[in-house]
């Protein structure tokens, strides 16, 4: 499948609200000091599906949560930015459930979502150490969390992922002709810039990292000194998979499924990574490299930065999948039925009015078409 990885952090749940009309919908209240507070209400009709404040207000809190967190914004700042962002927060609501109402649509793309939740559910209960998903479950709830909702979060996320991937990313890489592609190369040749890697990785785990930074120099000066790299990678490099250290059959090369060099575009490696090989010739040893585990040497095994087919489809799909996606979720709201509850009509009509306007603009900005056989 085309662009099939769906692993990433999910965003918020989304509760299940169906035929409800915002004329009929009573506000459920609670008591608080005689002052009522609504609990939930609708928000947005979307076809057959109805956005929740519940959801919304969840929504709300983790953007703040990313706001103080990850940007280092006070909490009052937070609070004022996630109240300026409302309307497109609530875009944001509206096109997750066209996506998954489309994404039920496309023929055998539910059931392949959900084994990719069961996947992942079944990944992170191993890397927790855990055997059976009832152990997780338990696990969950003393965290106070709940092993539905993660496995709902987990379905919604992958299901926009694939949807886009399907109805969008897929059309752009397929659609561009060799003479687009080969054009790009030309114009960008610096972007294709590839490498086949070996590395040793050296694991933190039970040392001190002065202790680890020290033979990683050793091991570097070894193999710029003469050692043979694949040799040194058997003998010391940490990396395992299933219990079994890796470089023992792959001599630190990373290769594909099929065991043939892996070809990595420089332009996309972690940066760190990048940075520590972009020099380097074929046969060149990188100066030990920091991760999070431990320390990577790396090894160029070739340089290259010919026309690679797939490599030219892929970077022009990233580039224009932004444009490329927002085009489809204004044409999935221009056709759906959206109709904003009273309350929030003034945040979220602009919205769509903006939809029509844009839309008006690129057909008229287009080239008159001419009846078939007419002359000009």
């Amino acid at each position: 499948m085309f662009l099939n990885n769906l692993k990433g952090r999910a965003g918020l749940l989304a509760l299940a609200a169906l035929a409800l009309t915002f004329a009929a919908a009573p506000r459920a209240l609670a008591q608080e000091e005689g002052t009522p507070t609504v609990l939930d209400e609708p928000v947005a009709q979307v076809n057959g599906d109805v956005i929740m404040l519940s959801q919304l207000k969840r929504q709300n809190e983790e953007f703040k949560d990313v706001l103080v967190k990850q940007r280092g914004m006070s909490p009052a700042d937070a609070d004022k930015e996630v109240a300026a962002k409302q309307s497109e927060i609530i875009l944001n609501l509206i096109n997750e459930a066209l996506l998954m109402q489309k994404g039920k649509d496309i023929p055998r793309l539910p059931e392949e979502v959900e084994a990719e939740v069961n996947r992942e559910v079944l990944r992170v209960a191993k890397s927790s150490g855990l055997t059976t998903l009832e152990e997780l479950e338990a696990a969950m709830r003393r965290e106070g969390m709940s092993l539905s909702d993660v496995r709902e979060t987990l379905r919604r996320q992958y299901m926009r992922q694939a949807v886009l991937q399907r109805e969008v990313d897929a059309k752009v890489y397929f659609n561009l002709t060799d003479t687009e592609l080969r054009a790009y190369h030309a114009a960008n040749r610096q972007k294709f810039l590839s490498v086949t890697i070996s590395e040793i990785f050296l694991n933190l785990a039970g040392r001190s990292e002065a202790e680890l930074k020290a033979k990683a120099d050793q091991l570097v000066a070894q193999a710029r000194g003469g050692a043979d790299f694949g040799e040194l990678a058997v003998k010391n490099s940490e990396r395992e998979q299933g219990g079994v250290r890796v470089a023992a059959k792959t001599r630190g090369l990373l290769s594909d499924a099929e065991g043939k060099p892996r070809w990595f575009l420089v332009s996309e490696l972690n940066p760190a990574i990048s940075s520590a090989v972009k020099d380097l010739k074929a046969g060149g040893i990188s100066d030990p490299v920091k991760t999070e585990e431990g320390y990577m040497i790396l090894r160029v095994n070739e340089r290259d930065d010919a026309f690679k087919e797939n490599f030219v489809r892929g970077v022009i799909t990233q580039e224009r999948s932004e444009k490329e996606h927002e085009a489809y979720l204004r044409g999935l709201r221009q056709e759906a039925y959206i109709k904003p509850a009273e309350g929030y009509r003034a945040i979220v009509q602009p919205a769509l009015e903006k939809d029509k306007s844009e839309t008006a603009s690129k057909e008229a900005a287009a080239p008159a078409k001419t009846e078939k056989g007419k002359k000009q």
